[in-house]
């Protein structure tokens, strides 16, 4: 079992990444092999919108993306981690999301190799967990449409300040049991 965790927020060890990570760390500690990409840390282009990705499967843009491309399409479960700016994911996050048309054949049928989980973690200064509840469908159905088979989604809510997770320990217990049922 290989768990792929992608990160985007801008904030170095911040609620979003110290969530993510205690997933990875969770599933590894079950026997699960797991990478962590911190997305503000590579470089990924803007999506062209050129599809020839569509056609060939393969970006033209040359850059990091090809190496998560590859990490993707190694991995059973991908976990991706943003934290909620202005009703979204981080830039970083949506340039992540944008730059995985490759997987998608111009019939709309996939490139993905085997079933593809998904899980997704986002952060919120927001204290209303539902706050943000239609966006979140909107990606749950954006990644089932895109042939990923979502497994659910964890919202942090209050996590204002870069250690706000850590006061959260119920929040902190749910990531390493997500992590633990992701193995299975």
């Amino acid at each position: 079992m290989k768990i792929l965790g992608v990160e985007g927020s801008p904030r170095n060890n911040g609620n979003t990444e110290k969530l993510v990570k205690t997933i990875l760390e969770s599933a590894s500690e079950n026997g699960a092999k797991t990478k962590f990409y911190k997305l503000t840390e590579m470089n990924i282009s803007l999506c062209l919108g050129c599809f020839n990705c569509r056609e060939t499967g393969t970006c033209v843009a040359n850059d990091d993306m090809q190496l998560l491309h590859e990490e993707i399409q190694a991995s059973d479960v991908i976990i991706i981690g943003s934290p909620v700016y202005m009703w979204q994911v981080s830039g970083q996050t949506k340039l992540f999301m944008d730059r995985l048309v490759p997987f998608i054949k111009p019939d709309f049928t996939t490139r993905l190799k085997g079933k593809k989980r998904v899980f997704m973690v986002f952060t919120q200064g927001n204290p209303d967990e539902k706050s943000f509840k239609p966006y979140f469908e909107y990606l749950e159905n954006l990644f089932s449409f895109l042939h990923y088979d979502v497994k659910g989604t964890l919202v942090a809510p209050g996590t204002r300040d870069k250690n706000d997770i850590l006061q959260q320990t119920d929040m902190l217990e749910k990531a390493r049991e997500i992590g633990k049922k992701l193995i299975k």
